[in-house]
C-alpha cells in the first residue's frame, strides 16, 4: 500500500486527478454543446412554424375568416397529436385559439402564461408551468393584410431534451467512474514500475554499512537522472570506502606499534617499584604511572580489536558450541572481581543453547558485559545472568542492581569512547570501547544488543544471535 505522503502517491493522484479533470471538462462541453445544439434545433422549428401560421393563415385572414384559421391550424398543425403548443393573441390581447394539452399530459397549455408585453420582433423564452413542465415557446408577431395584428406563440415541451442530457449525464457518471478506476489503477502500476529502480536502490542502500562498503547500488542503463545518481552514490560509496579502509589502517597500524613500547614500558615501571624503597615518594609516582600505562595498553589493545572488528575478523574462527556452557565458565572466572566489592553473581542455564561463531568473540562480550556490570553495581549488589532459548534464536540477558544509565545517554551508549560519567570511567579504568565492541561482534554473528536501564535501578542488557542448525 502507498504511503499517503510518498511521491508515488503523490505521483498517482497528480495524474489521476489530471485525467479526471480532463475527462469533467470535457463532458462538461459536450453536454454544454449538445444542449445548446438541442434547444437551438427546437427553436428553430419553432419558429418556422410560427412564420408558417403567420405568413399563410394571419396574412388573409379579412377575406377568409378567423373560424378557417383555427380550422386549418386544427387540421394541419393537429397540436394536441403532435404535443406542440400553440397560441395566437389578437392585438387587444383576447385569444384567437389555444390548443389543447398534449394526450402524453406533458403540460397543461391553460397554465402558459400570456406575454405582458407584445414583442416586436420574433423572440423565444422558456416557460417553466406550475405542475413542472417546461416549454420551449417562440413568439411571432404577425400583421395581416388588412392590418390586423396578431401574436403567434408556437412551443414544445423540454421533457425530451431533458431525458437525453440526463441520459448523456448517467452515462458521463457511470465512464467517470470507469475513468477513476482506470486513471487509479494504472497511474498505480505505471507509477510502481517507474519507481521500481529507486526502490531497488533502496532496498540495496539499506544492506550497505561499514562492513560491506565493497557492495555497490545497482546501475541501470536507462541514462535518465536514476542512472546519473546511482553512479554517483557509487563513486561516493567508493569514496568513503577508501576513507574507512585508510582509518582502520591507521588505528591498526597505530595500536600495533603501540603494544610493543607499552609493554616495554610497563615492564621498566614494575621493575622500578619492586626496586624502589617502599613507601617511597619514587614508587608512589612509578605506581601512579604503572597504572595509566596499564589503562593506555587497555585503550590501544581495544582499538586494536576495534580494528580487527571493522575489517571483518568477528568470526576467524567459526564453531559450534554451547553458549550457555561459556557463559556459565566466564561467569566463574570472573566471581573473584565480585568478591571483592560483595557482589553476588548468579547464572541461570536451564538448558544448553548451542550457536555458531567465533567462540573467542562471543566470550570476549560476555565479559565486557559482566564486568560493566560488576564496575557500576555498587557494593553488595547483585548481577544475574539468563541463557535461554527462543524463537530461534540463543538469548543471553545480563541484569545488574547498578548505577543505570541517563536517560540522556542511552541513545550513544554504543558509540566508541562516550562515556556517561568521563571521570568515574576513568577511576574504573574505563575507555568507552566496551560496548562498541559488544555491538560490532553481535551484528558480526547476525545478531543483535539492546538494553533497558532506569537510573538509580541498573540495566538489563539483552543479546541476541541465530541458533546453530540442530546436528543429525
Amino acid at each position: 500500500m502507498i504511503h499517503p505522503r510518498s511521491i508515488g502517491f503523490r505521483l498517482v493522484a497528480w495524474y489521476a486527478g489530471l485525467l479526471i479533470v480532463v475527462f469533467v471538462l470535457v463532458g462538461g462541453l459536450m453536454y454544454a454543446g449538445l444542449h445548446s445544439y438541442l434547444e437551438h434545433d427546437l427553436s428553430a422549428v419553432q419558429f418556422r412554424r410560427a412564420r408558417q401560421i403567420a405568413g399563410t393563415l394571419l396574412g388573409n385572414v379579412e377575406t377568409t375568416g378567423e373560424a378557417h384559421v383555427v380550422n386549418e391550424i386544427n387540421a394541419w398543425f393537429t397540436p394536441e397529436t403532435n404535443d406542440r403548443f400553440i397560441r395566437l393573441t389578437r392585438a387587444d390581447g383576447s385569444v384567437l385559439f389555444v390548443s389543447s394539452s398534449p394526450p402524453d399530459g406533458s403540460f397543461d397549455a391553460r397554465q402558459v402564461t400570456p406575454l405582458a408585453t407584445r414583442p416586436q420582433v420574433p423572440d423565444w423564452r422558456r416557460e417553466t408551468l406550475p405542475t413542472g413542465g417546461r416549454l420551449l415557446i417562440a413568439s411571432v408577431p404577425a400583421v395581416s393584410r388588412g392590418g390586423h395584428a396578431y401574436l403567434v406563440e408556437v412551443g414544445a415541451s423540454l421533457a425530451p431534451i431533458e431525458a437525453l442530457l440526463g441520459r448523456l449525464l448517467d452515462l458521463l457518471g457511470s465512464a467517470l467512474a470507469i475513468v477513476v478506476v482506470i486513471a487509479v489503477t494504472g497511474g498505480y502500476f505505471l507509477i510502481r514500475r517507474a519507481l521500481a529502480p529507486v526502490e531497488e536502490i533502496t532496498r540495496r542502500a539499506e544492506r550497505i554499512t561499514l562492513h560491506n562498503l565493497k557492495e555497490r547500488l545497482p546501475v541501470l542503463p536507462t541514462g535518465d537522472e536514476l542512472e546519473r545518481l546511482s553512479v554517483s552514490l557509487n563513486h561516493m560509496i567508493a569514496r568513503l570506502d577508501d576513507a574507512f579502509e585508510h582509518n582502520r589502517r591507521f588505528i591498526a597500524d597505530a595500536s600495533h606499534e603501540l603494544r610493543t613500547p607499552l609493554t616495554i614500558l610497563r615492564g621498566e615501571m614494575e621493575s622500578l617499584i619492586s626496586q624502589a624503597k617502599p613507601d617511597s615518594e619514587i614508587q608512589a609516582r612509578a605506581g601512579t604511572a604503572l597504572e595509566e600505562v596499564v589503562r593506555l595498553a587497555r585503550i590501544v589493545e581495544g582499538l586494536f580489536n576495534v580494528a580487527r572488528l571493522d575489517a571483518g575478523e568477528a568470526q576467524k574462527e567459526c564453531q559450534r558450541f554451547d553458549l550457555a556452557e561459556l557463559t556459565t565458565s566466564t561467569a566463574e572466572q570472573m566471581c573473584l572481581l565480585a568478591e571483592d566489592k560483595g557482589i553476588a553473581i548468579s547464572c541461570h542455564a536451564p538448558q544448553p543453547v548451542f550457536v555458531e561463531g567465533d567462540r573467542a568473540r562471543l566470550k570476549q562480550v560476555v565479559v565486557n558485559l559482566l564486568d560493566n556490570a560488576i564496575k557500576y553495581t555498587p557494593e553488595h549488589g547483585k548481577v544475574d545472568l539468563l541463557i535461554f532459548a527462543a524463537n530461534q534464536r540463543a538469548v543471553l540477558e545480563v541484569a545488574d542492581t547498578g548505577i543505570g544509565i541517563p536517560a540522556a545517554a542511552q541513545p550513544r551508549i554504543f558509540q566508541r569512547f562516550f562515556r556517561v560519567d568521563p571521570a568515574r570511567s576513568r577511576e574504573m579504568g574505563g575507555a568507552g570501547l566496551g560496548l562498541s565492541i559488544v555491538k560490532s561482534i553481535c551484528t558480526a554473528h547476525g545478531g543483535e544488543v539492546d538494553f533497558q536501564s532506569r537510573e538509580g535501578q541498573g540495566s538489563r542488557f539483552k543479546v541476541q544471535l541465530p541458533l546453530a542448525p540442530a546436528t543429525s
